[in-house]
């Protein structure tokens, strides 16, 4: 891909456009534009990434049996789950939409190569988790592509990976980072569900930054 002439947005937009990321989980089931998932991606893999390794695999799950594998698995997963909470907080939690399997266009599971050639192992001597630290960047610029055309995407995390890697019988020498869910919006918001459904507040940076 030909990268254009670099052009700063303001801190000011980044920071709303940070804020409009949220994680979806309810979309609409319009198809993407001819091209865009492709773009999109293209420009994700410019992300940065632990000795140039680019270590994410992305599988685009399209067939209705691997699709209804990952939402049956996240079924089971999200039951489990739920069984460790009672009273209230339970309630809460079964009132809270953690997926949207169903009208999501696009479903991607993104893996980490365990050991690319790229990069010639640079970097990662002495932290190898910076290959998932690497793939988790990767989603993060996809994301932020995403919101930039109006497109949300949901990270879905309540799954059995096991499984999931059975399911979508891909290399043995590759880890699951993520199931991600890919569509426009049914609504806009810029605070999170979690907080916007009492679940949990956003705390200050203030509580987690530490100075030695």
């Amino acid at each position: 891909m030909e990268l254009p002439s670099l052009e700063l947005p303001s801190l000011a937009q980044f920071q709303s456009l940070v804020a409009w990321r949220r994680d979806v989980r309810r979309f609409k089931p319009d198809l993407l534009p001819p091209g865009t998932l492709d773009h999109l991606l293209e420009i994700a893999h410019h992300a940065p990434s632990v000795g140039n390794s680019q270590p994410w695999r992305i599988v685009e799950v399209t067939s209705h049996t691997a699709r209804a594998a990952a939402r049956a698995n996240f079924e089971a997963a999200n039951a489990e789950a739920a069984a460790r909470y009672d009273g209230a907080q339970r309630a809460a939690y079964d009132a809270l939409k953690l997926a949207g399997f169903d009208a999501a266009p696009v479903h991607l599971a993104i893996f980490c190569a365990c050991d690319p050639a790229e990069g010639d192992g640079l970097g990662r001597q002495t932290q190898p988790e910076t290959l998932d630290y690497s793939c988790a960047g990767m989603i993060m610029v996809l994301w932020l592509a995403a919101r930039t055309q109006g497109i949300g995407l949901g990270w879905v995390s309540i799954l059995d990976t096991r499984a999931l890697v059975t399911a979508l019988d891909v290399p043995a020498d590759w880890r699951f980072i993520g199931y991600l869910l890919v569509g426009y919006p049914q609504e806009e918001h810029l605070d999170p569900e979690l907080v916007r459904h009492g679940w949990q507040a956003r705390g200050l940076v203030t509580e987690r930054r530490i100075v030695r």
